[in-house]
């Protein structure tokens, strides 16, 4: 059997669906408890005394128990987390299967003449406070209250009394079996509750991603809208006014064509700097917003950008930004990195930015050559004279590298006009 395959799909796996998965094996490690209670008395001076029909009895009734248990905790947690619909019946089967077994366990053992409970008394009650573990998930409280109180306990008590308990004791370990039934019932629905919450706090910060761009696209059509709005229609007043002092063989139309063509070419150089200011990206805010994005995101960040990163020249400094930027949204959508390190040095000419983390899958290949995410970016740098590579890491690590010279060369037409 090779062990790397589950390693592998749980670093893969989110850390909602690690919480989850921890949280879900914690639950079905908790019904092995009933089992394993059997066996503790099976050791035991009073449980060797015990009838063997008795004995057998028990080791079933636990075994289904844990079954059932196991079963249930699955489909409770997904009603809980809202994936599906309540598993009534399989409550059910396990209320039923529950009382019934305690029922056949207790009266397999003659009436103690003392009225003192039978030894394997305390494994009944282990059965009913484990298998309210996962009702307590899938019902509501009011609702797996009165399952616990009308359907387990009441009618665990005429079972207890055939058996030759005593009705004072018979009080006593139903309202032990309540209090610790309602314990686990309680470390259960945090459980599950902590699970929903790391859920919904995934979901928020997808949200709040979505929501960061929805605002700039606002922005920036709104800069649009404030830019050409008004230069449009002026443009379609004087053109139908150049059109009827055309019709009319007037002089004029020539001049009011010349104002039209003017404030088109004003509009053109309006959306020019309206672009280039969205396009533009300063290397100390850029830098400043990735570390503290990072930090929210639980990712160290360590930044040494040299001794003097405003000595480069303006255009290095927002091609480098933008380096920067994309590089953290690798860093949060590609990996579970807990630290990143970026990194800049000046050399030969040469700006050199390296942005270094660690938490890459291990399914991950790297094939050295740029992602579609940073095919663009490249194309950025080569514009400018630069490049961007690749470099080799540690084991679990990711490194990018930007290079560009201090005296970049003028963009491309085409890049410009972008």
């Amino acid at each position: 059997m090779d062990l790397r395959r589950p390693l592998q799909r749980w670093r893969a796996c989110g850390k909602p669906q690690r919480t989850e998965i921890y949280i879900r094996w914690s639950l079905y490690l908790m019904a092995l408890i009933q089992p394993l209670a059997v066996l503790a008395l099976l050791g035991s001076p009073e449980g060797s005394a015990l009838p063997r029909p008795v004995l057998a009895a028990s080791l079933t009734a636990s075994l289904a128990g844990t079954v059932m248990s196991v079963a249930l905790f699955r489909p409770a947690l997904a009603h809980y987390l809202g994936r599906s619909a309540r598993p009534t019946g399989r409550v059910a089967a396990s209320a039923v299967l529950t009382v019934g077994c305690a029922w056949v366990v207790l009266l397999l053992r003659p009436a103690a003449p003392d009225g003192a409970p039978p030894p394997h008394t305390a494994l009944i009650a282990t059965a009913l406070v484990l298998w309210f573990a996962p009702v307590s998930i899938a019902l509501t409280d009011r609702g797996a209250a009165t399952l616990a109180g009308a359907g387990a306990l009441l009618l665990t008590a005429p079972v207890l009394l055939l058996s030759g308990t005593a009705p004072a004791t018979t009080l006593g370990l139903l309202a032990g079996t309540g209090a610790s039934m309602a314990l686990i019932a309680v470390t259960c629905r945090c459980s599950a509750w902590l699970a929903k919450v790391v859920w919904e706090l995934d979901d928020a910060r997808e949200r709040q991603s979505r929501l960061a761009v929805a605002e700039e696209r606002l922005r920036f059509s709104r800069d649009l809208h404030d830019v050409l709005g008004r230069n449009l229609t002026t443009i379609a007043l004087k053109s139908e006014l150049a059109v009827q002092l055309a019709r009319r063989g007037r002089p004029e139309a020539a001049d009011q064509m010349t104002e039209v063509q003017r404030i088109a070419q004003e509009s053109q150089r309006e959306v020019r700097e309206v672009v280039r200011g969205y396009r533009t990206a300063d290397l100390r805010a850029e830098v400043a917003g990735a570390r503290s994005v990072l930090r929210a995101a639980g990712v160290d960040c360590t930044v040494d950008l040299g001794p003097d990163p405003a000595a480069l020249p303006a255009v290095a400094q927002s091609v480098l930004g933008w380096v920067v930027r994309e590089a953290t949204t690798n860093v949060l959508r590609h990996s579970e990195a807990g630290h990143c390190t970026v990194r800049l040095r000046t050399t030969g000419g040469l700006a050199v930015l390296e942005v270094e983390n660690d938490g890459v899958p291990p399914g991950r290949k790297d094939t050295g050559q740029p992602g579609t995410g940073l095919a663009g970016l490249g194309e950025r740098l080569a514009a400018h004279g630069g490049g961007l590579s690749l470099p080799a890491a540690a084991a679990g690590g990711f490194r990018l590298a930007a290079t560009l010279p201090l005296t970049s060369p003028a963009p491309a037409p085409e890049v410009a006009a972008r």
